[in-house]
């Protein structure tokens, strides 16, 4: 058994029908899903905003199981990767895997923690929201999410704005879920 934290985001199309189908592929390993958050876009390239949530789920994969499963999400939502952090109908990244401890892992695949999770307030702020205690690996050692979503900018952290909210208790679905 394993424990991951996954992100997902969506600024093409119908974005709540793309977080909704993560949800829904999940369903029977969710542990906890955040609301939607509306979040400006990330990485310099104009694009419209995006729609993010934050996941914890329980499975009996390890972290390159839920590689694929995050990688099978964006085929089925038709994802292209033609401009690095451009428009996108569906993005779901590995954020953290627990596995008998954390894993740690520096393959250009699969990078664990995920490289930039404790600098971007679109995975902290959904990710607190569902998990306030929880901790993050980062080069200067463990970490708690709250002391991280504090350190970055005021601002950056006001622009993540809750749009719909998660679900009411632990293993149970959202309304927006369809």
């Amino acid at each position: 058994m394993s424990r991951a934290v996954l992100s997902a985001g969506s600024n093409m199309g119908d974005t709540v029908a793309h977080l909704s189908a993560v949800v829904r592929a999940v369903t029977d390993e969710l542990v906890a899903v955040s609301g939607v958050y509306a979040t400006p876009p990330w990485g310099g390239v104009e694009q419209a905003d995006f729609h993010n949530i934050t996941l914890i789920v329980d499975g009996s994969r390890d972290a390159s199981g839920w590689l694929e499963v995050c990688r099978g999400l964006e085929r089925s939502a038709d994802r292209v990767r033609d401009i690095r952090w451009g428009p996108r109908t569906l993005d779901v990244d590995v954020i953290t895997v627990d596995d008998a401890g954390p894993v740690r892992s520096d393959d250009p695949e699969l990078t664990l923690p995920h490289p930039r999770a404790a600098e971007r307030a679109f995975v902290l702020v959904p990710w607190h929201e569902i998990e306030p205690d929880a901790r993050l690996w980062t080069s200067a050692g463990e970490r708690s999410i709250a002391d991280l979503i504090a350190e970055l900018p005021a601002d950056e952290v006001a622009e993540v704005v809750s749009v719909l909210p998660g679900a009411a208790g632990p293993r149970s679905l959202p309304d927006w879920v369809r």
